[in-house]
């Protein structure tokens, strides 16, 4: 479980994120929404301990992570905005490298890489070095990089970014797989369409703060609209006039 609270940054006179709180749950999807510049990533970078917040907190599994950062990242698999696989190294070569920085024994390395492997269907390119992999190859080889060390807990930047139908479609398939395995799973997307398929609870941040925090039939019956897409658009509207 990951828990955010009253969460601040500031960039010079820019406050990027102004007093997020909001809470991720074991065993559910959550979807964090906003227009481009809402904080969305910069919050992200907080809740796995790149970033240091100005003010407020962030908790995993009850730990702080401004306490004790280490133990929060042995917690967390991360897949950030920049995948940053190294190029020169095989698939199955990244994925070793971390678990040996996540301090894994051998056995327990190769066992959970091959499962990863099968699992994202990354069989035909675990022995190919990276130089030169796809958008959709680059990003199953960070995520099974990122999970190798079996985390309870997943953040995921924009997963599907610049990846063909397939490849989303298989990438949606893995995610509703982690929930299913009991894990907290927090995922940045701009894709209306995805987000309604996925998720249990949806963030909304727009100007650095959350407007909105509610399953999607709430965020519709709270907005009035059918359709998720109009449902945001009213909510980032109505704050658009406020900040006006």
């Amino acid at each position: 479980m990951i828990e955010v609270k009253d969460l601040h940054k500031h960039f010079g006179a820019v406050k990027a994120v102004d007093g997020v709180s909001f809470q991720a749950r074991d065993g559910e999807i959550t979807g964090l929404l906003g227009p481009n510049g809402a904080g969305k990533t910069t919050t992200l970078r907080m809740l796995y301990t790149l970033m240091n917040p100005d003010q407020g907190q962030v908790l995993v599994d009850g730990i702080d992570a401004g306490r004790d950062a280490l133990a929060v990242r042995r917690r967390l698999g991360v897949l950030p905005d920049a995948r940053g696989l190294y190029k020169r190294l095989t698939a199955r070569e990244n994925i070793d490298y971390f678990a040996k920085l996540q301090g894994m024994d051998d056995a327990l390395a190769r066992q959970r890489s091959r499962q990863l492997i099968e699992a994202l269907e990354m069989a035909d390119i675990a022995d190919r070095r990276t130089e030169g992999f796809s958008q959709g190859q680059r990003v199953k080889t960070a995520i099974a990089r990122a999970l190798v060390h079996d985390p309870k807990n997943v953040i995921l930047d924009e997963p599907t970014n610049g990846l063909d139908v397939m490849a989303t479609r298989g990438l949606r398939q893995f995610m509703r797989r982690l929930k299913d395995e009991g894990r907290c799973v927090l995922f940045s997307s701009h894709i209306m369409q995805e987000v309604a398929a996925l998720c249990d609870r949806i963030v909304v941040i727009a100007h650095g703060r959350v407007v909105a925090d509610e399953t999607p039939d709430a965020l519709r019956e709270q907005t009035g609209e059918a359709n998720l897409e109009d449902a945001f658009v009213k909510i980032i509207g109505s704050e658009e006039g406020l900040a006006a």
